[in-house]
C-alpha cells in the first residue's frame, strides 16, 4: 500500500533523536519508575510530528494500541478532548500521542488535573507542542516522578550532515546550507529540497525567495501586531536584545514587547539579553530585506546610533559588549564575518594589569614576540600600565593574552622603540599633532598559544576582544585623537579587512627582533568617528539588494587639518568674506571638525562666535567692534570707527582683540568639540 511506502521514505529520512527515543523506548518498557507522561516541546518545525510518528511506529511494533490526536483538528474543550481520547482510559496498554498542543494548550490545567489522574497504570501519554509544561507540572510532587520533560532542539552537526547526504546534497553546498539552516529540521528540509534542483550546486547557496515565504509562518506562528513584527525584527537583527534596546526603537511599547519575546519557544535567554534561534533570525532578516528594505536601512540606522551611544557612555565593563554588539550589525560584510567569531560571550573578559601581572604579561611577550619585544613590554608597563589590558578565561581567571592602547602627546620612546619611532615619522610626514591633541597605538595585542582557536577559524575570541578595544578606545577618546595606529605581525593576513575598515598601510616596517611589523593608521581629523560609523553603514546597506542609496550627506568627507596659524589665518579670511558666500565657501574652514562637528554652515558658527564675545568679560567693546565691521557691511575700517565714534586706534584694538577671541574660541572647539566647555578646554 502507498502508506508503507511512505513510511519507508519518512524512516529513511530520519536522523538523530537518540536520547529522545532513549527516552521513549524506556517509558514503553516501563520500569521500576514508570514514566506516565512524556511532555515534548520546541519551536515549529524542530521535527515534534515526525518524532511522534517514530513513536507510533515503535510503539505499534511493541504491540501497543496508539491513539493520535492532532491539536489543529479537534475542537479545544473538555468535552470534545474526552471524546476523542476516550479509549486510552481503559486500556493500560494503550499510547496517546497528542501533536500540536499549542492549538489547545488552554486545556492544559484541565488535561493534567482531571483527565490524566484516570488512566490506567500501564498507559502512556505524549504530548507535543511549542510551549513547555506549565511550571505547576514540576512543582507538584504528585507529578515529579510520572512526568518527563523533553526540549526538542536542531539537530547536531553530525546528524544534520548525514541528513543532507541522505538527501543526496552536493557535498560543497553543505556548509552554506548548515550555516542558514543551524540544523533545524524544517530548514534543512526545504533548503535540500531547493538545493536538490539547483544545477549549479553553488557553494555559496542562499535560501530563496518561496523557502523563506513557506517556513518563515511556520517558525514563528501568528504575530499579534506591527509593533510585535518590529520587536521581532529588531531581535533577529541585533546580537542580544534588551528593554533598552527595544525603547530606542519602539518606545513605550518596550516593557510589553520585551515580555513577549521571553516567552517565544524560539527566543533563548543569555545573561545580558535574548537572541532568536539561528535559523529564526536568518530568516527574518531575509524577508524584511525582501519585504521592506527602507525599513531595513532604518532600523539598522537605529541600532547603529543606539550601540555606537553606548560605547561612548558606557562604563569600561559594558564597553566591549557594546563594541561587539555595534560590529554585529555589520555581520553581513564579508571582511567582518571573517576575522570576527563572537563567540568570547561568557568565555573570556577584560581586567586592569595590576603590578602582580607585569611578569606574566613579559613572559607572555617574550613567548610570543620575542625577548626584544618583551623588553620593550617592560618599558611601557613601567610608563603607562593603565594602557595594559588582560583578557582572562572566565573558568579559572587564566591570563589568556593582552593589549596595550597607548596615548602619546610626546615622542618619547621613539628612541627606544622601533614601532613608535615609525609612528612618530609617520605622524610628522602626514600633518603633525597640533596642541591638545594626541596618538593612540594599539601596540601590543598578544594571545597565548595556551589558547585553543577552533579547527574551522584562524581568529580567536581573544583576538575579538583586541579588536573591539581599539575601537571602543577611539569612539570614546573624543575629539583629541589625531592618529591611531595599529601594529600587527600577521600584516599579509589583517590588510584586507583593515583596509575594508578604512586603515591605511604605512609604507615603512618597522623590525623587533626576528619580527617585522606592519603598522596601520587612521588619521581621526580627516572624517571623525562618528562620520566613519556612517560611511561604514553606507557602505554596508549598498551591497544589499533593495536597499536605497544613502544620501550624499552619509558619503566619506575628506576634511581639512589646519594649524594653528593656518587655522587662524582662515578665520580671519572667514570674516572678510562673511558677506560674499561664493568666496566663504571656498574657505578652507568650510570642511574643517569645525563646521562639520557643528552641522551648520561656516556663515552661521562665525555670527554665534561673534554674538557670543557679549557674554565674556569685557567682551561687549569686542562684540561691536567686530559686529560692526563684518555684520553691518561698513566699507573701511575708518567708517566703522567713525559710526562707532571711537578713535582709529583704540577701534583698530578692540578688534583686533575680538578677532583674537573669535580665533581662540574656535580653536578650542576644532581640537575639543562643538560640545565641550570652552573655559575648561583651555585648562587642557
Amino acid at each position: 500500500m502507498l502508506e508503507g511506502r511512505v513510511q519507508a521514505a519518512r524512516d529513511r529520512a530520519f536522523v538523530g533523536r537518540v536520547a529522545e527515543l532513549g527516552i521513549f523506548r524506556a517509558a514503553l518498557s516501563g520500569g521500576e519508575k514508570p514514566v506516565a507522561v512524556v511532555y515534548l516541546h520546541g519551536p515549529g518545525g524542530t521535527g515534534k510530528s515526525m518524532l511522534l510518528r517514530r513513536f507510533a511506529a515503535e510503539a505499534r511494533a511493541a504491540g501497543r494500541h496508539v491513539l493520535e490526536i492532532d491539536g489543529r483538528l479537534i475542537e479545544p474543550t473538555p468535552e470534545a478532548f474526552a471524546k476523542e481520547a476516550e479509549t486510552v482510559l481503559t486500556d493500560e496498554r494503550a499510547v496517546l500521542l497528542v501533536d500540536t498542543f499549542e492549538r489547545c494548550q488552554g486545556l492544559e490545567v484541565w488535561l493534567r488535573d482531571r483527565f490524566l489522574t484516570r488512566l490506567p497504570a500501564g498507559a502512556l501519554v505524549v504530548i507535543a507542542g511549542r510551549q513547555p509544561p506549565d511550571v505547576r507540572w514540576v512543582s507538584d510532587p504528585g507529578w515529579a516522578e510520572l512526568l518527563r520533560t523533553v526540549a526538542l532542539r536542531n539537530l547536531a552537526l553530525n546528524e544534520a550532515t548525514d541528513f543532507l547526504r541522505l538527501r543526496g546534497v552536493p557535498e560543497r553546498m553543505h556548509a552554506a546550507l548548515l550555516a542558514f539552516t543551524g540544523g533545524h529540521p524544517l530548514a534543512l528540509t526545504l533548503a535540500a529540497a531547493v538545493a536538490e534542483g539547483d544545477e549549479g550546486e553553488r557553494a555559496d547557496w542562499r535560501p530563496s525567495r518561496d523557502v523563506i515565504e513557506t517556513l518563515l509562518p511556520q517558525l514563528i506562528g501568528e504575530v499579534p501586531t506591527p509593533v510585535h513584527r518590529r520587536a521581532l525584527e529588531v531581535c533577529a537583527h541585533a546580537y542580544l536584545t534588551t528593554e533598552s534596546l527595544l525603547r530606542a526603537v519602539l518606545g513605550d511599547e518596550a516593557v510589553q514587547m520585551f515580555a513577549w519575546l521571553r516567552g517565544l519557544p524560539f527566543v533563548d535567554s543569555a545573561q545580558q539579553g535574548l537572541f532568536p534561534h539561528d535559523v529564526v533570525r536568518e530568516a527574518l532578516e531575509a524577508d524584511l530585506l525582501w519585504r521592506d528594505p527602507e525599513g531595513y536601512a532604518e532600523l539598522h540606522g537605529k541600532l547603529r546610533r543606539h550601540f555606537f551611544e553606548r560605547i561612548q557612555t558606557a562604563p569600561e565593563s559594558g564597553m566591549l559588549p557594546a563594541v561587539g554588539a555595534f560590529m554585529y550589525l555589520y555581520r553581513t560584510d564579508r571582511y567582518t564575518s571573517d576575522y570576527t567569531t563572537w563567540r568570547g560571550e561568557g568565555e573570556l573578559w577584560l581586567s586592569r594589569c595590576e603590578p602582580a601581572d607585569h611578569a606574566t604579561v613579559i613572559d607572555m611577550t617574550a613567548e610570543i614576540e620575542g625577548p626584544e619585544s618583551a623588553v620593550l613590554a617592560r618599558y611601557w608597563l613601567s610608563r603607562q600600565p593603565e594602557a595594559f589590558r588582560l583578557c582572562r578565561s572566565t573558568r579559572n581567571d587564566e591570563i589568556v593574552g593582552f593589549s596595550a592602547w597607548l596615548r602619546l602627546t610626546e615622542p618619547y620612546g621613539e628612541d627606544t622603540d622601533p614601532v613608535i619611532e615609525t609612528v612618530w615619522a609617520h605622524t610628522r610626514s602626514s600633518a603633525s599633532l597640533r596642541h591638545g591633541e594626541h596618538l593612540g597605538v594599539a601596540r601590543f595585542s598578544v594571545t597565548s598559544r595556551k589558547y585553543r582557536k577552533t579547527p574551522h577559524s584562524p581568529i580567536s575570541p581573544v583576538e575579538d576582544l583586541h579588536q573591539w578595544r581599539m575601537v571602543a578606545e577611539v569612539a570614546r577618546a573624543g575629539p583629541r585623537l589625531a592618529w591611531s595606529y595599529l601594529a600587527v605581525r600577521a600584516g599579509e593576513f589583517w590588510a584586507p579587512y583593515l583596509t575594508s575598515l578604512g586603515l591605511e598601510s604605512v609604507a615603512d616596517r618597522p623590525r623587533v627582533g626576528d619580527l617585522t611589523y606592519t603598522l596601520f593608521g587612521y588619521d581621526w581629523r580627516t572624517q571623525p568617528v562618528w562620520t566613519w560609523a556612517e560611511e561604514r553603514t553606507r557602505l554596508i546597506l549598498s551591497g544589499l539588494p533593495g536597499v536605497p542609496e544613502a544620501p550624499a550627506t552619509g558619503r566619506r568627507t575628506e576634511l581639512v587639518v589646519l594649524d594653528r596659524p593656518e587655522f587662524d589665518a582662515a578665520v580671519r579670511d572667514a570674516l572678510r568674506e562673511l558677506q560674499r558666500p561664493a568666496e566663504l565657501a571656498m574657505n578652507p574652514l568650510a570642511r574643517s571638525r569645525l563646521i562639520v562637528e557643528h552641522g551648520a554652515a561656516l556663515h552661521d558658527v562665525l555670527t554665534q562666535a561673534i554674538e557670543a564675545l557679549r557674554k565674556e568679560r569685557g567682551g561687549e567693546k569686542h562684540h561691536r567692534a567686530v559686529a560692526a565691521t563684518y555684520l553691518r557691511g561698513v566699507s573701511t575700517q575708518e567708517s566703522v570707527a567713525a559710526r562707532l565714534g571711537l578713535p582709529f586706534s583704540t577701534y583698530r584694538r578692540h578688534l583686533a582683540g575680538g578677532v583674537e577671541r573669535i580665533c581662540d574660541a574656535l580653536w578650542r572647539q576644532e581640537i575639543y568639540g562643538a560640545g565641550a566647555d570652552q573655559r575648561d578646554a583651555g585648562h587642557h
